[in-house]
């Protein structure tokens, strides 16, 4: 099978939830695993940006990207965030990824020097690590969190990595210069509630969406619509979709998206500080989108 065939489906940024005390709370882990290896959802994004990587310590990814590979469903994909401003330091996670059972290694844009992240040295890092890894490699493209946006001429030239086999574009904007790349070797993924299912009905084949952390029944029926082309059903989920991402993600952040999960019974845990968890009036307001969008059970 080619690497990006892997990728189609709609996928889990997982959260990481953690104790009053800011350790992480793996029996808690554990049952949301439970609940997502039992749904439809393709597989996760385990330590990406709404994993709070750049928050953990190095042994406490290490765990947690365990716990996920033992507590997923036969068939799911995880994908593994490597997450680091040096190349050497993404290659030993990515090698550590590899033999833990990862099937990818999802790798950000270096931020800290963001003037140097030049489309040399961005071909150079990105090129760097595909080499070295012993998994496929996808790009993120997340500027609202680094500064730095991945340019159309450089993942054009990444694409023709034979060890590349895809990207999460989670941009505002922009996702319409990526979908000529999307090929049976390169898989574009919407990177959003926000525009996963009109980049499907485009033709793109996978997404990786927060919101689904909370209801990834939904996000499964939303990708399903998608790929079959849209319907005036499809089109209302996702406006109502995009609503809740908008007054939970959008105005929240991390936080909002573990309240999201409390309120659907999941176990969201604490944000990890300096993150403040929602409290009173803000819970009650992630609790209202959700069920002005209808996508409570209850």
């Amino acid at each position: 099978m080619v690497a990006s065939q892997k990728l189609e489906g709609v996928f889990l940024p997982l959260a990481t939830p953690f104790h009053q005390d800011m350790s992480v709370d793996y029996k808690a882990l554990q049952s949301n695993m439970r609940v997502y290896a039992a749904s439809r959802v393709k597989g996760f994004l385990a330590l990406g940006s709404n994993g709070e990587n750049r928050c953990l310590r190095e042994s406490e990814k290490q765990k947690i990207l365990e716990v996920i590979l033992a507590y997923k469903a036969a068939g799911q994909v995880v994908m593994a965030g490597c997450i680091y401003d040096s190349t050497e330091l993404s290659v030993e996670f990515i090698r550590f990824a590899a033999k833990a059972g990862a099937d990818y290694a999802t790798l950000l844009t270096p931020s800290y020097f963001r003037k140097q992240m030049t489309h040399e040295v961005l071909i150079d890092y990105f090129t760097a690590c595909a080499d070295a890894a012993e998994i496929p490699v996808l790009l993120y493209n997340a500027p609202g969190f680094t500064g730095v946006t991945l340019a159309p001429r450089t993942v054009a030239e990444l694409a023709r990595h034979p060890n590349i086999a895809g990207m999460k574009d989670s941009a505002p904007g922009g996702i319409e210069n990526f979908i000529p790349l999307n090929s049976p070797n390169f898989c574009v993924m919407a990177g959003s509630a926000n525009f996963m299912y009109p980049t499907l009905t485009q033709g793109l084949r996978g997404g990786i969406v927060s919101l689904g952390n909370a209801v990834p029944h939904k996000a499964y029926e939303l990708w399903t619509f998608g790929r079959a082309g849209g319907s005036p059903e499809g089109q209302n989920l996702h406006e109502r979709m995009k609503e809740a991402n908008q007054r939970i993600s959008g105005a929240y952040g991390v936080p909002g998206v573990k309240a999201a999960m409390d309120a659907a019974g999941l176990a969201g845990g604490w944000p990890r500080h300096p993150l403040r968890r929602l409290e009173s009036a803000d819970r009650k307001a992630v609790r209202q989108a959700l069920m002005d969008a209808q996508l409570l059970d209850e």
